[in-house]
């Protein structure tokens, strides 16, 4: 008998038929904007990647020529030391970029050389620096440069007063600049085991094309207070009383007695036989005589050497040693100004020219400028 009310058949959930969801809208414009975006993007690496790469070959190529030109210098500066007989390979510099070009057109822009602690005579040129321009290399390619022409070149000297003072003075002397063209020289020199006090002026100046020469001027030697010594023979050069040991001889009785007692002396000072005679018997008549002005200015104007020669036992009561005069009448003009000459001359090149311009007297030493033309180095 069937059921009044049917049971209700529920179907199995893999038996409910598929439906495909709604399509949602489609927006044409987000889409083509979305594509050319990518487009754009998709690009850019590749020019990263190119500016990049050029980067890289920049920076290879640059210190590849770097390198070059670093390799060149060192090989330039050894060269340099062996043709010019060198005590130590100079600094060189090779300027203009690139380089590479420059060397396989066998052509350089300019070349500084700094060559320093250059012997030149009795002093050491303290740098010797200069610029070739328009350098042509010899040889059969850029790993084979025999040599180089130079056109004109240009560069400095300086001879500095550091090497001088350590040179001439040894360590006793100085010199210091006084102007454009003077030396100012000041110190002690040791002579017969007694340190005077040396003055001396020294005037800088060219000496034809390669040459620097001094003359000394104003050279004196103080023996203290006592006494100045000048080389020369003029009358005021010698061995001369200074002004204050004038004045203390005319107060000083006895010395005043011994000095008047010598025939060249009573001469050179102009005083008549008689007041001598009165002064030597008198001390009033002595005090008179050395009172007066002039006496103190004509016993400065005696030459003490002369003297010296004449009648030694008054070296003594004028207090000067017999050795350190014999060592002063051997130190003659020539000889002083020998020991504070400056002077040097420029080697003479194989081919070409070499000139000096200017000389002047600066601050750290003595700068002279220096030109050439139609150098050589090498074969």
């Amino acid at each position: 008998m069937r059921s009044p009310h049917p049971i209700p058949t529920h179907p199995h959930p893999y038996d409910v038929p598929y439906e495909e969801p709604p399509a949602l809208p489609t927006t044409h414009r987000r889409t083509g904007r979305r594509r050319r975006r990518g487009r754009f993007f998709s690009g850019l690496p590749f020019a990263l990647k190119t500016v990049a790469s050029l980067l890289v070959l920049a920076a290879f190529l640059t210190l590849a020529d770097r390198w070059a030109v670093l390799y060149a210098e060192h090989r330039a500066a050894d060269t340099l030391k062996d043709r010019l007989r060198l005590t130590a390979a100079p600094e060189v510099e090779i300027d203009g970029f690139p380089f590479l070009p420059q060397l396989v057109g066998k052509r350089l822009d300019s070349v500084k050389v700094t060559v320093p602690d250059v012997a030149a005579d009795r002093v050491t040129l303290a740098a010797v620096s200069a610029t070739a321009h328009d350098i042509r290399l010899d040889g059969d390619g850029p790993t084979s440069v025999r040599g180089a022409r130079v056109p004109r070149l240009d560069g400095d000297v300086l001879l500095s007063f550091a090497d001088m003072n350590r040179e001439l003075g040894a360590s006793q002397v100085s010199f210091t600049g006084a102007g454009r063209d003077r030396v100012a020289v000041r110190g002690t020199l040791p002579v017969a085991g007694h340190d005077l006090r040396l003055r001396a002026d020294v005037r800088v100046a060219r000496d034809g094309e390669r040459g620097v020469d001094t003359r000394i001027g104003g050279m004196r030697l103080d023996i203290g207070e006592l006494a100045t010594y000048r080389p020369g023979t003029r009358p005021s050069q010698g061995l001369h009383l200074t002004r204050a040991s004038a004045t203390a001889l005319a107060r000083e009785t006895r010395k005043a007695r011994a000095v008047l007692a010598v025939p060249s002396v009573v001469r050179a000072l102009g005083v008549p036989d008689a007041t001598v005679r009165e002064a030597q018997r008198s001390d009033t008549a002595l005090s008179r005589l050395t009172g007066r002005p002039e006496f103190v200015r004509q016993a400065m104007r005696l030459n003490l050497l002369d003297l010296a020669l004449a009648h030694p036992e008054l070296l003594d009561r004028l207090g000067l040693d017999p050795a350190l005069l014999d060592a002063l009448s051997r130190l003659t003009r020539p000889v002083l100004a020998d020991r504070l000459s400056l002077g040097f001359r420029l080697p003479e090149p194989p081919s070409g020219e070499l000139r000096l311009r200017d000389v002047r007297v600066a601050k750290d030493g003595i700068r002279v400028r220096v030109e050439g033309s139609g150098l050589a180095v090498g074969p």
